[in-house]
């Protein structure tokens, strides 16, 4: 049984999310094909499965006991059709379904005990599922049934999840924007843009933040179109945001910059955004609940100042907390991964907005990190976390705060 353990510890990260969805939809990563996958019977009482898939995905297997079967957890499979694998095989019998937020689960029943001989994930341009299956004794198929779960996989105790979201509080609302798009593709190499990559991305993220349950997620566009940067603040303001994330990933022509990297605001920025935002903005647009269509654009600017009094402050802690769990996780930053500037989609007054530089396309290495889709989801649990940290830390302060 030694091929088991290697297998039960591989965790593939390879996650890439293009299908576009609505807004809280959540779609599968992965798809069966049916017409190519199959189960066959081996020459010694074994069986040989093969699943194949539309893209690689993070999975594990293991094998239960009373009755013998084998188990597939993927994070996700739309397992839908594989059903069909067992009509040509008697004496098996399949079923899938969801199994935990974010993962599917797959119970292939056995007609016996039968271990694990081989096991893998194939990549490439066919992704498939391969596992072979040999006959092996009762007593020992129930000593490898009965072995501990991974840790990192057993539930977690109650202390440690997620604190309930209080009555009246709701999800926290986050805006993804996925820089450039439609007539403005960004930055581009071979063959792949800035827009395209970092709309894969946003609809990654999306699907992260989404299961984890404590998040309302909103793109500021979910298509290659063309959305103007003052749109995409005003999208914000139209979703209720409590948190705007621009996502980017250019080239400079110049220097060897790699990392990731976080922007604010510019404090030097702040007036002459108030001054512009006041000037061109419709006034419904500039800050939630108060009604600015009746002042001018001096009246504007100093409301607009005094809510960035109180949001400049908790960016500044959601920066910290992204620069934080991106450098926990082990991910390239930038030499100087907090950086300030002008940028026109944080020039919100009232939203905490900070623009994520991903990477950058000029370096060779953070586009082969862009590419990859398992960086990406290392990058995407490392925002989940951040975002969670600081909604916890921001509420605790304003609540000391409140008179």
């Amino acid at each position: 049984m030694t091929a088991l353990r290697p297998v039960l510890s591989l965790m593939l990260l390879l996650l890439a999310l293009t299908l576009p969805g609505s807004a809280q939809d959540l779609s599968a990563l992965a798809k069966v094909n049916p017409l190519r996958s199959g189960i066959v019977a081996t020459g010694d009482g074994g069986l040989s499965l093969k699943v194949a898939l539309s893209q690689p995905v993070p999975w594990r297997l293991r094998v239960m006991d009373n009755p013998p079967r084998l188990v597939i957890d993927a994070r996700e499979i739309d397992w839908r059709g594989v059903e069909a694998l067992a009509v040509v095989r008697p004496g098996v019998s399949l079923r899938a379904g969801a199994f935990r937020p974010g993962w599917s689960r797959l119970v292939l029943e056995l007609a016996g005990p039968l271990k694990v001989e081989r096991a893998e994930m194939v990549t490439g341009e066919e992704p498939r599922i391969e596992i072979l299956l040999t006959p092996t004794d009762a007593e020992t198929f129930a000593a490898e049934a009965a072995r501990p779960d991974l840790p990192d996989w057993a539930l977690p105790e109650a202390a440690s999840l997620a604190p309930p979201l209080t009555e009246g509080s709701g999800p926290l609302v986050v805006v993804l924007d996925p820089g450039h798009g439609g007539i403005d593709p960004g930055a581009e190499r071979e063959g792949h843009s800035e827009a395209a990559l970092m709309l894969t991305f946003a609809r990654e993220l999306k699907d992260v933040l989404v299961r984890d349950g404590r998040f309302r997620v909103v793109l500021t566009r979910d298509d290659d179109v063309f959305v103007p940067l003052e749109t995409r603040t005003s999208i914000a303001r139209d979703a209720g945001a409590d948190v705007f994330l621009s996502l980017h990933a250019d080239a400079l022509a110049e220097g060897d910059a790699q990392g990731a990297t976080v922007y604010t605001l510019a404090e030097e920025a702040s007036d002459e955004a108030s001054a512009a935002l006041a000037e061109r903005h419709d006034r419904d647009d500039l800050l939630a609940g108060v009604d600015l269509t009746a002042q001018d654009d001096v009246v504007a600017e100093v409301l607009m100042d005094m809510a960035r009094t109180e949001t400049a402050p908790r960016t500044e802690r959601l920066a910290a907390a992204l620069v934080a769990a991106i450098k926990a996780a082990e991910i390239r930053m930038h030499r100087h991964p907090h950086q300030t500037g002008g940028f026109s989609v944080l020039k919100s007054p009232d939203i905490p907005a900070v623009l994520l530089e991903v990477g950058f396309l000029s370096s060779d290495r953070d586009y082969k990190r862009l590419a990859d889709p398992a960086w990406r989801a290392k990058l995407a649990e490392a925002l989940l976390q951040a975002l969670g940290q600081w909604s916890a830390e921001d509420a605790s302060l304003r609540a000391a705060a409140a008179p």
